[in-house]
């Protein structure tokens, strides 16, 4: 893949000592605490933080409180824990996309990935009576594998190659075109719409241990590979005949760095429909706050992305009491605004 990668490397020209990056790392922690409280104690019944540890408390035990505070905790248990897991996922999704494309505008959103993989689930269920979440699963990584073919695909052809903007306006159209065909099968089936609605924006609300089971494996081996292609990936940001001179294999490192993109965003989506921009907005902020050492910027990122759907979540619930905003239309109000702004501030060789 080709284009400039002046605004990945931008952020590293000003060294980021170690000791900066360690403040950053508990801070992301001490968040991802604070995130889960907040989470367990708002909602359309806020509660107090006595019934959140009653609530905690008897989860752990195994045991039905009689307070309905506290019951209510035990009810926001599990779509927290979607939150965390998919928020943490999607952003080291987005942050892998943006290190082996050098495109900052890399995100499974923008590049039409969990559209992609949002579309195939759809396809299942109403077609072919899929209701497993092994089925949605399998689904969603065919059609986020595909999307991602196609994409890149198309962001290739022409004049110069792969750039930025040619991938950015390829998964642009992708997704658009993806959208419609995901509302011409949802549109004419009103009585299952509420079933189906969360895989036009994105959601957390339908978490349940049983499915979460099913993507954690996952989410687990896309999260060690994509640990593991850190130091090479670093390489990679110096170019690709630097890359090869340092004895890295260029062409391998970016399959295995885009199949653990590809599958975290596509797990994320078989559970929880498609949530954009969680991936493009947290690897800045966090480029911005510990410099573009990928063996840093990847766990802390998977860290943000958590913190922010979480919250997300959270928001979308007290703004929507006694019913709820999804999570989706939450990230892609806050996300828009970033996405305007890394536009207005990159300098692409296509424009």
């Amino acid at each position: 893949m080709t284009g400039t990668v002046a605004p990945l490397r931008r952020a590293s020209t000003r060294p980021v000592g170690a000791r900066r990056r360690v403040v950053v790392l508990v801070v992301g922690v001490a968040a991802v605490a604070v995130s889960i409280v907040i989470s367990l104690s708002f909602g359309s019944r806020p509660v107090s933080a006595d019934q959140v540890v009653l609530g905690i408390s008897t989860w752990l035990r195994g045991e039905t409180p009689a307070d309905i505070g506290a019951l209510a905790v035990q009810s926001r248990i599990p779509r927290t824990v979607l939150a965390l897991l998919a928020g943490a996922a999607l952003a080291l999704s987005g942050a892998l996309m943006q290190a082996i494309t050098r495109n900052p505008l890399a995100d499974p959103g923008i590049l039409g990935v969990n559209t992609g993989a949002a579309l195939a689930v759809v396809i299942g269920i109403a077609f072919l009576g899929v209701s497993s979440a092994f089925g949605y699963l399998g689904l969603a990584l065919i059609g986020a594998f595909v999307t991602a073919f196609f994409v890149y695909f198309v962001g290739s052809v022409g004049a110069g190659g792969t750039t930025p903007i040619k991938l950015a306006l390829a998964g642009a159209a992708t997704t658009a075109a993806l959208s419609s065909l995901v509302a011409a099968i949802l549109l004419p089936r009103q009585a299952v719409m509420d079933e189906f609605r969360y895989w036009q924006i994105g959601n957390v609300g339908r978490a349940d241990w049983d499915t979460m089971s099913v993507i954690v494996p996952v989410l687990l081996i896309g999260t060690v590979i994509a640990l593991l292609c850190a130091s090479a990936l670093n390489a990679l940001a110096l170019g690709d005949d630097v890359a090869v001179g340092l004895g890295v294999h260029v062409g391998r490192i970016r399959i295995v760095a885009a199949v653990a993109g590809v599958s975290l965003c596509a797990a994320v989506t078989a559970v929880a429909g498609p949530i954009g921009f969680v991936g493009l907005m947290v690897p800045h902020a966090v480029r911005l706050a510990a410099g573009s050492d990928q063996r840093w910027l990847l766990p802390l990122s998977a860290l943000g992305g958590a913190v922010l759907l979480t919250l997300a979540d959270t928001i979308g619930r007290v703004l929507g009491s006694p019913g709820e905003v999804e999570a989706g239309i939450i990230t892609a109000f806050l996300g828009a605004p970033v996405l305007i702004a890394i536009a207005r501030r990159t300098r692409m060789r296509a424009l």
